[in-house]
């Protein structure tokens, strides 16, 4: 499986990192204006058995978190989507004053490894965009 890794230090608490992950909006709020995505549903907030739907252009996209430890992470996993396999997990380690967030990712494109080798570098181009993206939000909500 290839992987993604973008970790940003944030001037707040973890608890004011992690709070903000738990906000009902906080999707919403992480999500850029392109790709287009769509919230479809969702149940629940980041805790074990949660869901959520999006729908990323022709794609609907079912995601479910699976691990949960207040403070410390989250993780969802695709159920149904565009890639083979996608394993999402948001890390926060307490700094003090200050917190690390990790955005740990392993995915498999359909067509499997061979897939995955040849066009990983664009897959990981495409989610530095977007995690910059995210974690800019991030920041711009938890250091007010």
């Amino acid at each position: 499986m290839a992987q993604f890794v973008k970790s940003l230090v944030i001037h707040a608490p973890v608890t004011r990192v992690f709070g903000f992950h738990e906000r009902e909006d906080a999707l919403q709020l992480l999500t850029p204006k392109f790709p287009p995505a769509r919230l479809v549903s969702k149940t629940g907030g980041i805790t074990p058995g949660s869901r959520v739907v999006l729908q990323v252009g022709f794609t609907q996209w079912v995601a479910l978190h699976v691990e949960f430890v207040p403070n410390r992470l989250f993780v969802d996993e695709q159920v149904s989507g565009p890639f083979k396999k996608w394993i999402h997990r948001h890390q926060f380690e307490d700094l003090g004053d200050w917190t690390r967030l990790t955005d740990r990712i392993q995915y498999e494109l359909p067509g499997g490894p061979v897939i995955t080798a040849c066009l990983g570098w664009a897959v990981n181009i495409g989610l530095g965009h977007l995690f910059a993206f995210r974690h800019r939000v991030t920041r711009q909500f938890c250091e007010r």
